[in-house]
């Protein structure tokens, strides 16, 4: 099983990178030989999708000159990918809207995977806060559209850079989150 998993924050050891990393110690714990990957995307050079359907007459692949067939072909390749954001104005950081505007170019083949998605969103806000049922309310639309599983939407109300990280009660929920995989 090939396990990918995107951070979107551009804090780099924020608490997206945190609340990823605990769900990777959970994985590596409890599925043995599973493959994983965590990708920091803010390092890739992005850019948006120019609606010119060039993918669609090519087999697939972006037209535009930046690194987005690189993270694109590891979303193809995996069977489970985890989206770590930030809430940037009730929604998913710029970059990650970016890569996921990119799932156009592999559409068709997208639809033909059935593969597992899992979110998470941290943000500012208390967890009752809508921007977390927004966010989770895309989600929902991607999978349907593509049939993939949404497997999971976790929420984490923080904000200072290592907020999440002293907290085990926190910690301890975000390394269950593999039994959802």
């Amino acid at each position: 099983m090939k396990i990918l998993l995107l951070n979107g924050s551009p804090r780099l050891n924020g608490n997206t990178k945190t609340a990823l990393n605990e769900i990777s110690r959970g994985i590596r714990s409890n599925i043995p030989g599973a493959e994983m990957e965590l990708v920091d995307i803010t390092k890739y050079r992005l850019s948006g999708c120019v609606n010119c359907d060039s993918c669609m007459k090519n087999g697939g692949r972006c037209v535009q000159p930046d690194d987005s067939m690189e993270i694109i072909q590891k979303v193809y390749d995996a069977d489970v990918v985890i989206l770590g954001t930030p809430v940037y104005y009730w929604g998913v950081t710029a970059q990650m809207k970016t890569v996921v505007d990119k799932f156009y170019c592999k559409d068709e083949p997208f639809r033909q995977q059935k593969k597992k998605l899992g979110i998470v969103a941290v943000g500012a806000a208390g967890l009752d806060d809508r921007e977390y049922r927004l966010i989770r309310e895309q989600f929902d639309c991607i999978c349907s559209h593509l049939g993939w599983d949404l497997i999971f939407s976790h929420s984490v109300s923080a904000f200072k850079e290592g907020d999440l990280a002293g907290d085990s009660g926190r910690l301890q929920e975000l390394n269950g989150l593999w039994r959802s995989i």
